[in-house]
């Protein structure tokens, strides 16, 4: 079974920071594009951020500058540090690992951005 763990998510003040990590089995990162998504409830699963195995990274025009996203090959983990939070930001955060024939997800941490 393929686990995705995520941590960091919680309540901050607009203009402050979080950053969001995903953990998971080196068999899974080191075959599959590493992601980003977020969901408002009543709208779609969004991209927010996404970075491939080779390290290209693209962003979602409305977080980009602010956010970025980055993987950590030793220790089988994806981050997003989300810096100049703002109020809109706020909704669940999901992980995502996917490759040509499969997408995997976790299980989603809330962020929360007070104005």
């Amino acid at each position: 079974q393929v686990q995705l763990v995520e941590s960091g998510g919680g309540l901050v003040q607009a203009g402050g920071s979080l950053r969001l990590s995903c953990a998971t089995s080196g068999s899974i990162f080191s075959t599959n594009t590493m992601g980003w998504y977020r969901q408002v409830p009543g709208t779609q699963r969004e991209l927010v951020a996404a970075i491939s195995i080779g390290g290209r990274a693209n962003y979602a025009d409305s977080v980009k500058g602010r956010f970025t996203i980055s993987r950590d090959n030793a220790k089988n983990t994806v981050y997003l540090q989300m810096n100049s939070l703002k109020p809109e930001d706020t909704t669940v955060y999901y992980c995502n690992a996917q490759n040509s024939r499969y997408s995997y997800w976790g299980q989603g941490t809330q962020v929360t951005v007070s104005s």
